[in-house]
């Protein structure tokens, strides 16, 4: 693995060779018909084929969330999945998890609840930039703001996909959309400087090229208390990659590699994205603040005194014969 500071154009190519990869390191390797994608165990079989279209990046943060899962050593016992509408809102009924699968722009208070009833649970929200910004943008801000612990991954493919191709807050100015047909011209969110901005702990951003730095972020989010959020760029051949003649899915990749900027720690003022400009990746943000339920228990406890009694987990609470 390459430390966070690196680009994947920067990988020795020796870390790659399989013979360093400990997985790999048995006979299985040797016969092909025994070899097991580790992936797969997280994935619902009878789901399969996905919707996704030719050259989507959804399936790569898949791929590397549950890499992410692997390193992480997740008791997949507390994990606990949320998604909104749209083509990423999929990813709930792919995954072999407990996944619920929301309404739209609702993602975030779904999983708050779940946080809030069950603390002992990771609860992860992944949904995509429309569903996250735009209907459920409010939500967004005040999970972020009271701190909520939540692990929130957006994939923005800059574009409502599955409804048309419209105009989304992410889109960049210039842009060709169905709903802009001679070029977007509003203003469009710099998600991580929003974030940060309401209140986020951990804030990241990587595109779907950035395989191995995806996978990093979300183990190191796993390990925070908090709201995180990691915003992963990825490609919509069908939609924003065709109307803006940006080419197919490795076309994609290529620009992803050629455009990249590793800046961690850069300032989210600066890394709004334009349309052909370069795309600031990296660690933004890791800061410590008291989560909302630290803050909830301490004002009880201030307020209420002897008269406060700490809420028994679920563990604790007698179920009715």
């Amino acid at each position: 693995m390459t430390d966070l500071n690196n680009d994947l154009l920067n990988i020795d190519p020796a870390n790659d060779d399989p013979a360093n990869d400990d997985a790999c390191n048995d006979a299985a390797c040797n016969n092909n018909e025994d070899v097991v994608n580790p992936v797969e165990r997280f994935l619902r079989g009878d789901r399969i084929p996905h919707i996704w279209c030719p050259g989507c990046g959804i399936g790569t943060t898949v791929n590397s969330f549950a890499r992410a899962l692997i390193d992480s050593k997740i008791d997949l016992g507390s994990l606990a999945l949320v998604s909104g509408i749209g083509c990423t809102g999929r990813v709930a009924g792919y995954v072999k998890l407990d996944s619920f699968h929301t309404t739209h722009g609702r993602a975030i208070p779904f999983a708050t609840g779940l946080k809030l009833a069950n603390p002992k649970l990771n609860v992860v929200v992944y949904s995509g930039d429309g569903d996250l910004s735009a209907i459920g943008g409010n939500h967004l801000i005040h999970a972020a703001r009271r701190n909520i612990d939540l692990k929130v991954i957006c994939v923005n493919n800059l574009i409502y996909a599955m409804t048309g191709g419209q105009t989304a807050p992410t889109t960049p100015d210039h842009s060709t959309t169905s709903t802009n047909p001679y070029g977007v011209f509003e203003p469009s969110f710099n998600l991580p400087h929003l974030v940060e901005a309401a209140g986020a702990v951990y804030v990241a951003r990587w595109t779907t090229f950035h395989v191995r730095q995806i996978s990093r972020s979300i183990s190191e989010a796993f390990k925070k208390k908090g709201f995180s959020f990691i915003e992963i760029i990825s490609p919509c051949p069908t939609l924003y990659q065709r109307r803006n003649k940006m080419g197919d899915g490795l076309e994609a990749m290529k620009y992803y590699k050629e455009k990249s900027k590793v800046r961690n720690g850069a300032p989210t003022s600066e890394v709004g994205m334009t349309m052909t400009g370069e795309i600031i990746v990296g660690k933004f943000v890791d800061r410590e603040r008291p989560d909302y339920q630290t803050m909830m228990r301490a004002q009880y406890a201030e307020s209420l005194g002897d008269r406060y009694v700490e809420q028994p987990s679920v563990e604790e609470v007698p179920v009715c014969s």
